[in-house]
């Protein structure tokens, strides 16, 4: 592959793994596999989580599309870098910064600050109904997040807890 092809390549795998990461927060994570992410939205004092399950599980899937891709197809190499780049932004943005598992930093400006604040409206919820800010890298507007919590919670979607103050 050309240079433009992988940059290319490694960009859409990074792009396309937000959009990802969105749609399996929502459905997945807050649906069916609710029992593995719930110990993320209550607090605790454990190292691990059940809901790092998931990192090995993506993980897994990723170490096999490398392995394939060398064998077989350096379009699917690059795109499992993509998928790994995207990883290591998650684990620094939404473990480090967010949950501060990893650094304690919190920041008082800029675009930093505003996927802090989108993060922690996401867990505003108590449960898995409802919500904003599935995504992990882009963050919409706090006040537009705290006037969709509000909607939810006024319509019986969502149950906020008193500190979001939606």
């Amino acid at each position: 592959m050309s240079i433009p092809a992988i940059l290319l390549t490694v960009f859409l795998s990074i792009a396309g793994m937000e959009l990802f990461a969105w749609w399996a927060h929502k459905y997945i994570m807050h649906g069916w596999g609710w029992g593995w992410h719930r110990d993320h939205h209550e607090p605790h004092d454990n190292v691990l989580e059940k809901n790092d399950l998931y990192a090995v599980t993506f993980g897994t899937i990723v170490f096999a599309m490398f392995a394939v891709g060398y064998v077989w197809s350096d379009l699917l190499w690059w795109i499992a870098f993509g998928i790994t780049c995207y990883g290591l932004i998650y684990t620094f943005v939404h473990d480090g910064l967010v949950h501060q598992r990893y650094f304690r930093w919190v920041p008082k400006k800029g675009y930093a600050k505003r996927l802090v604040q989108a993060h922690k409206l996401h867990h505003a919820t108590i449960g898995k109904e409802g919500g904003v800010s599935f995504g992990f890298v882009l963050a919409r507007d706090p006040a537009k997040l705290k006037a969709e919590l509000k909607r939810q919670k006024d319509a019986g979607i969502a149950t906020v807890r008193e500190s979001a103050g939606a």
